[in-house]
């Protein structure tokens, strides 16, 4: 009895994988105005407040990560601008932090690409303030020494589908919809 417990525990480990515990992360945002160019942007950081990585043998078979909607801070500028912006963010003109504290992203599936950077595309559900829409990216993983490494090549998902939006008297004329990021992430 006791080897068909042990057998039923090794079968079912590969069968869902092995879940690696986030040990380190860098995501970085850039929201543009209408002029998109350097000069006409914010940028900055959130902190991924957990997350997981699953691996099946050496690749990933799935994951998810919960992203800190307080922790957003504009790097771009500084002082009493930076303070500003921040609590913008923060407020009910975007992602109504106080509401909405997390963001999560779900992978659901990692496929090989044929790109040498970034050898992976990586597909999931991303869910902000309550809304869940599909987002796709290429990445480049490494597995070395039990860590694994997925970082992401910079894309953009339209912040409308997640009702992010500007809620002036001008509305969305003066930002644009596309919010780019970079993600980078290491599991042991």
């Amino acid at each position: 009895m006791k080897k068909i417990f042990v057998l039923a525990v090794l079968a079912s480990g590969l069968a869902f994988g092995q879940a690696k515990k986030v040990v380190s992360s860098d995501v970085h945002w850039w929201g543009y105005k209408v002029a998109k160019s350097q000069a006409s942007s914010h940028d900055g950081t959130i902190t991924v407040k957990s997350g997981n990585i699953v691996m099946k043998g050496s690749e990933i078979a799935g994951g998810a990560f919960v992203l800190d909607m307080n922790s957003i801070n504009a790097t771009d500028v500084s002082g009493e601008m930076q303070g500003k912006l921040n609590g913008h963010l923060k407020n009910g003109d975007f992602f109504e932090v106080e509401k909405f504290p997390t963001a999560t992203f779900k992978i659901t599936s990692v496929k090989k690409n044929n790109d040498k950077t970034y050898n992976r595309i990586v597909s999931g559900d991303l869910t902000v303030k309550g809304k869940t829409n599909p987002v796709s990216f290429p990445a480049n993983v490494t597995v070395k020494d039990g860590v694994v490494t997925l970082t992401s090549d910079k894309f953009s998902f339209d912040r409308q589908k997640f009702d992010v939006a500007y809620k002036s008297s001008m509305k969305d004329v003066f930002v644009k919809d596309e919010i780019e990021m970079t993600v980078k992430v290491s599991a042991k």
